[in-house]
């Protein structure tokens, strides 16, 4: 008998986990509240309860080659990096040709998941969902939570003083669409994150002032890299992540620090971060408008009065007419028991930020929780691939000794908040996951059979194809797709050839 998995949501990662329970001869039903597939990506005008919700500028941090599915290249002519509809385009793509559609419950959102009396010896959940105000019950051999963690704002208006008296509009970043709002107004920006540079940067072209305030401060990294060429394309190679992650500490610290800082100096701007973490923002607009005087930065929040606003350090109110809170999102998963997954202040203890660590079998895995300095499309992807092999219990490496020792002697405690953030190189993660299933691409192997294609592969970018050239899953058009990853980014740019060259 076909084993049934329940995959909640049907974004980015739980199409991908559908498509890799059907690959690996399991039985999904991916069950999604909303209409239609996307999840983050769908971007709908008016904003729905318990679904993320874009802003209409959105543009992909993630150039297409570092995006794609590891078997599904983008379209050669789209953008390198993509507004929201195209990236939906792909997606709709990408469930159109593995036939994902059929497998999709729309319309109907999960009540709650629990486990079986007999959980012990079968792993097996009981999952009730609701549609059209009718609930429903299912038996399910395993379950992959792709609900993503976009949905619940985090307020902490507690961490203001004053809020209650200051007589201005607020809100949260998750209610913001259009810049005109803030025509004339003189707006403060809370928090640092890329969707707060974002806003601010819409707003400073409207509005009469704009301020960002950031306790932390931030790296801010340009879409356009080194050349010209895309930033996650120069950063995430081979070679990067092993000079990176071999140099001690403070010196491979002194390294990003300086590459960071080769675009514009952060502590001349008010942006040096003082933590050691490094989770940059992308925008290729925020330097040049604290230049032109468009947008200002200042040090955290004391206090608000009726119509102003004080910082820490400086002894001036700032008159302020709206206030836009970029702080981020909870982790939640409503539909889950505590004795599941308990997030306790923004902790979860999940073995390789994926499977709750003191269930008795590993039967339930939560998918797209990590935010790696780099896509996160093939990461959920080779979460996905890992999960599903666990599932069928195939060198699954969470087979129970393996993964209780592991456990017992330290696992990993998983901070979901932005200050633990996590400190693994998304290439290593990658790497890992991908030997559990023996899908990891080897250099030195592929040196004598392949020159050419060993050295793009520890030279070049780090594309996701690399973990399709062997393995199960293997997919025979991994190589060319290696081979031919910077004509696909340089084909939609390259739209005029001077008359002089030759090429």
């Amino acid at each position: 008998v076909e084993m049934r998995v329940a995959v909640v949501g049907a974004g980015v990662s739980g199409l991908t986990a559908t498509k890799c329970c059907l690959e690996e001869g399991l039985e999904p039903t991916c069950f999604e509240q909303s209409r239609d597939i996307g999840g983050l990506w769908r971007y709908t005008e008016h904003i729905e309860a318990g679904r993320p919700s874009l802003y209409p500028s959105v543009i992909s941090n993630t150039s297409k080659e570092m995006s794609a599915f590891s078997d599904f290249p983008y379209p050669e002519d789209f953008p390198v990096f993509l507004p929201h509809a195209q990236l939906l385009d792909y997606l709709q793509r990408y469930a159109k040709r593995f036939g994902l559609r059929e497998h999709i419950k729309f319309g109907t959102t999960v009540v709650s998941i629990q486990k079986r009396p007999d959980f012990a010896t079968t792993g097996q959940w009981d999952v009730v969902t609701e549609a059209d105000g009718k609930q429903m019950s299912h038996v399910f051999d395993a379950v992959m939570v792709c609900s993503g963690n976009f949905s619940e704002p985090s307020l902490p208006l507690h961490c203001f003083p004053g809020i209650e008296r200051f007589q201005g509009q607020y809100f949260h970043s998750r209610q913001y669409k259009h810049p005109d709002v803030f025509q004339g107004k003189r707006v403060l920006v809370v928090g640092m994150g890329n969707s707060g540079v974002d806003i601010a940067v819409e707003a400073s072209r409207v509005a009469a002032k704009v301020t960002i305030c950031t306790g932390r401060g931030s790296w801010v990294l340009s879409r356009v890299f080194d050349h010209g060429y895309p930033w996650d394309m120069v950063f995430n190679t081979r070679l990067m992540s092993l000079i990176r992650n071999s140099l001690p500490g403070p010196l491979s610290w002194g390294l990003i620090n300086y590459r960071v800082n080769q675009w514009f100096n952060h502590e001349n701007y008010g942006l040096q971060p003082e933590k050691r973490y490094f989770l940059p923002v992308l925008n290729d607009d925020l330097p040049s408008y604290i230049l032109t005087g468009r947008i200002t930065i200042k040090p955290g929040v004391k206090e608000f009065k009726d119509s102003s606003v004080v910082f820490h350090n400086c002894p001036e109110e700032e008159p302020i007419d709206i206030v836009v809170f970029c702080t981020g999102y909870n982790v939640s998963f409503p539909f889950l028991e505590e004795a599941v997954i308990k997030v306790e202040n923004k902790h979860a203890s999940l073995y390789k930020y994926v499977f709750p660590t003191h269930l008795q079998r590993p039967t339930l895995a939560i998918l797209g929780l990590i935010k790696p300095l780099g896509a996160i499309m093939p990461v959920t992807e080779m979460q996905a691939r890992w999960v599903t092999r666990v599932f069928q219990g195939r060198r699954a490496n969470v087979s129970s000794p393996v993964y209780q020792s592991t456990v017992q002697t330290g696992y990993i405690l998983f901070g979901l908040s932005f200050d633990e953030v996590l400190k693994t190189d998304c290439l290593v993660y990658m790497d890992k996951l991908a030997s559990f299933i023996g899908a990891k691409p080897s250099v030195l192997g592929l040196l004598c059979r392949d020159p050419r294609l060993a050295l793009t592969i520890f030279f070049g970018p780090c594309t996701p194809y690399q973990y399709r050239l062997g393995g199960p899953g293997c997919w025979e058009g991994a190589r060319q797709a290696i081979l031919t990853q910077w004509d696909r980014t340089l084909k939609p740019t390259r739209t005029r050839v001077p008359a002089s060259s030759s090429s």
